[in-house]
């Protein structure tokens, strides 16, 4: 079975990208594929700094997430945008992971989302992942921008027929990279 690492980018208790996850999560499990969806909540880490690592080294749980990537198969990453960019919580967590490794993400076939309350979808946090990601050795197969979630996405579901089928669509992609390899 192969093993898929999700989370969102967020700490919201509310947050609308664990809710784009999790429905992401419903439409990749089956007998081939579990997917663990994570709480960046549950990762708690002092906010990084040289003089911090220096006197400390790395938090457990900035290692412990790091693990949780290594081992995977798999990565279905949400990324919530704050003011156009990585919020804070994801930004903290992704500096503390790329000092324990530079290539953060090993070449995992990497599903990269945003879901924003906007027209947008998080288009300024996707681009920046696009760009920043793969020079952390992410291999994004696909990529999803969920705009207007209020409107969209009711109820537990995508429910925008068009945006539903673009997102089936990809996450096949991304199961058949997993599965296949390139």
């Amino acid at each position: 079975m192969k093993k898929i690492i999700a989370f969102a980018g967020s700490n919201s208790k509310k947050s609308i990208n664990k809710q784009l996850v999790e429905y992401t999560k419903g439409l990749i499990e089956d007998a081939n594929f579990e997917v663990t969806v994570l709480d960046l909540n549950d990762f708690e880490m002092p906010l990084f700094g040289v003089d911090l690592e220096a006197r400390d080294g790395h938090p457990d749980s900035a290692k412990n997430l790091f693990n949780h990537i290594q081992n995977s198969d798999g990565l279905l990453i949400s990324l919530a945008e704050h003011n156009g960019a990585y919020s804070t919580v994801f930004k903290n967590a992704f500096d503390w992971m790329s000092r324990i490794n530079p290539k953060t993400f090993a070449n995992k076939p990497m599903f990269l989302m945003a879901a924003s309350p906007g027209g947008r979808g998080g288009a300024s946090v996707l681009a920046m992942a696009k760009d920043r990601f793969p020079r952390h050795e992410a291999h994004i197969i696909a990529e999803f921008s969920l705009p207007m979630f209020g409107t969209n996405f009711q109820g537990g579901k995508l429910i925008e027929e068009a945006l539903n089928i673009e997102l089936k669509n990809k996450v096949e992609l991304f199961k058949n990279e997993i599965n296949h390899g390139s």
